[in-house]
């Protein structure tokens, strides 16, 4: 039987309703992330951007959802600027180039489907 290393963050949330934003923290000139859940078919992962900070342009070859959970972001996807605030979502489609830029503090789920 092949032994798995248990995520303290699922754990926490298992059975139970928690603060998506309190489960990850700031932290000055950062960005902060942490991993829900990690499975051959897709990740789940939260982040914290402190204001200045940002992910430059790259792509992934899978597609992948994104849910603003506190503060506002800069997002670009395919050259395309997209603003959005708490409780949006936006979708990055696999292969498309894209980029992150927090003008003030923000956090956000990523949700990453490989399958």
């Amino acid at each position: 039987m092949k032994k798995t290393k248990k995520n303290t963050v699922l754990k926490a949330c298992v059975a139970k309703a928690v603060n998506l934003a309190d489960l990850v923290e700031y932290s000055a000139d950062s960005i902060v992330s942490k991993t829900i859940i990690d499975k051959s078919v897709g990740t789940v992962t939260l982040f914290a951007f402190d204001a200045g900070q940002g992910l430059s342009e790259h792509q992934a070859p899978y597609d992948a959802l994104v849910q603003i959970v506190d503060g506002s972001a800069m997002l670009i996807i395919g050259g395309k600027k997209i603003k959005a605030s708490a409780g949006k979502i936006v979708i990055m489609p696999a292969n498309i180039p894209h980029a992150v830029q927090a003008k003030e503090r923000f956090k956000m789920l990523l949700i990453m489907i490989r399958a």
